[in-house]
């Protein structure tokens, strides 16, 4: 979900490549190495967008409306998982079996979604696509530093920006018409194809082995490596157990929703406080701040992005096509918001970004409240989820220049993973809370406006704490 990729990361996996031997002559140099990586953030990209505007449809045709958030959470917290286990093992096996790995968990995962018959067997199939894709994001930085020279990587890190541009704007409509007039299974079929040729122009430029010297005391050990994948699984299963737990509270009844969503709840906070920096659960000021803000706010965004297409297309009889235009509107108000706060003359602090961000996503999610009802026209969200995610893209590309300008030396890629691990904790926290809520009390007879408002309403709200949080993005020194 993560639609600000362009902002480099490094040591996103705790390492880096060798020593630059010098700058090339252009891009060209190592047109394989870019090609392969801009294609497969291309195909992710789609595949995130793409399955956003085709869910609708499949949960309908799957009898799965209740569960609707349930394909969402399960590839993030997945992803999360892959994410925290990325970083050491380019560190000590090189990027050539992560990416690998990622690639052939990510492809499969795809191929079982498209032929799951049912429910079930799909949300397995995204778990194992999400685990893959969170190998590919942290592992691609890692190439990034390994094969192109100092010099030219902010320009590839901009290809990665662009490379959300055009899932952004064609993937709605061709996942649209796809999942309407051929079939929903394609939009995930369609991707393993498409990856191989990159896969193959990129794997074998990748070493296979660590950057780093024998004894060099910065490698993870064994057991470091086994920590953080224990403390991975952690979360993971939390937040799987959190929505569940919340879901079927009508089903469980009180004893057992309490004990499954304490029991949720108590594994993230384990899982999550060794892999961020001291203070971040409780807000310390400054870079702590930072890393929770990262989770905060794309909790509060893809948590209700998420159900826009189902409410358009359920409230006011929007075509899947016709739904996905919103979040193309999304892609452009995000790139605006970013291309913004990276403007050179820019004079506003920057912590007073997340502020500006935060309200304004919160006067966006209070005035959706106004559209979910007929005769307000459903095609006002576009323009107003533009603005929202005006404010995603001021915010969200702070913490990544935060996060740097706080680090001290030598700490930029354990403080970037945990900005990479709270990005992802966010949005599966904030997808599963709001699709856990669904499950409670979606009423197939009566219709789901009521549960919209009451959803958006509760995410505007919480918007508007968070710009509160902002200010304390400042160190107590400045």
């Amino acid at each position: 979900k993560n639609k600000n990729p362009g902002n480099p990361l490094p040591g996103a996996g705790g390492g880096g490549g060798p020593p630059a031997r010098g700058p090339p002559a252009s891009l060209a140099d190592h047109w394989a190495s870019l090609a392969g990586i801009v294609t497969l953030i291309t195909l992710i990209a789609f595949e995130a967008i793409a399955v956003t505007t085709a869910m609708p449809v499949l949960t309908r045709d799957l009898d799965a409306v209740r569960e609707y958030g349930f394909a969402f959470s399960s590839f993030i917290a997945a992803q999360l998982l892959g994410v925290t286990l990325a970083g050491g093992w380019c560190d000590t096996a090189g990027t050539r079996w992560p990416v690998s790995t990622g690639l052939v968990l990510f492809g499969g995962g795809q191929v079982l979604c498209g032929l799951a018959p049912t429910y079930h067997l799909l949300l397995g199939g995204r778990a194992m696509a999400g685990l893959g894709a969170g190998l590919l994001i942290v592992s691609l930085y890692v190439v990034v530093a390994d094969v192109f020279p100092s010099q030219l990587q902010p320009r590839v890190f901009s290809f990665f920006a662009a490379a959300w541009v055009v899932p952004g704007v064609v993937g709605p409509a061709l996942a649209g018409w796809l999942a309407e007039t051929v079939s929903w299974r394609l939009v995930f079929l369609l991707v393993v194809p498409l990856a191989v040729p990159p896969a193959l122009a990129l794997v074998p430029q990748l070493r296979s082995r660590s950057s780093r010297e024998p004894g060099d005391p910065m490698t993870p050990t064994r057991s470091q490596l086994g920590w953080r994948a224990l403390c991975g699984a952690a979360v993971t299963a939390g937040v799987l157990g959190l929505q569940w737990g919340l879901g079927e509270a009508q089903q469980l009844g009180p004893l057992l929703t309490t004990a499954g969503v304490g029991l949720g709840l108590a594994l993230v906070v384990i899982g999550f406080r060794p892999l961020a920096p001291r203070g971040t659960l409780r807000l310390a000021r400054g870079l702590p701040t930072v890393i929770a803000l990262r989770g905060l706010f794309t909790g509060m965004f893809f948590g209700a992005e998420t159900f826009i297409p189902l409410m358009l297309t359920s409230q006011h009889g929007f075509s899947a096509s016709q739904a996905g235009l919103v979040l193309t509107g999304g892609v452009a108000g995000w790139t605006l918001g970013s291309y913004v706060q990276g403007r050179p003359n820019l004079r506003i602090p920057r912590h007073l970004l997340f502020v500006i961000g935060a309200l304004l996503i919160s006067a966006a999610l209070f005035c959706l409240t106004l559209l979910i009802r007929p005769p307000a026209s459903g095609w006002l969200v576009l323009p107003l989820w533009a603005c929202c995610a005006i404010g995603m893209g001021l915010a969200m590309s702070s913490t990544g220049v935060l996060t740097l300008r706080y680090s001290e030396p030598g700490q930029e890629g354990r403080n970037s993973s945990a900005l990479q691990l709270s990005d992802a904790l966010g949005a599966a926290l904030g997808i599963g809370l709001t699709g856990a809520a669904f499950a409670a009390w979606h009423d197939p007879v009566g219709g789901d406006a009521g549960l919209f408002t009451v959803m958006w309403l509760c995410a505007g709200g919480f918007a508007a704490l968070v710009s509160l949080v902002g200010f304390r993005a400042r160190p107590a020194a400045v």
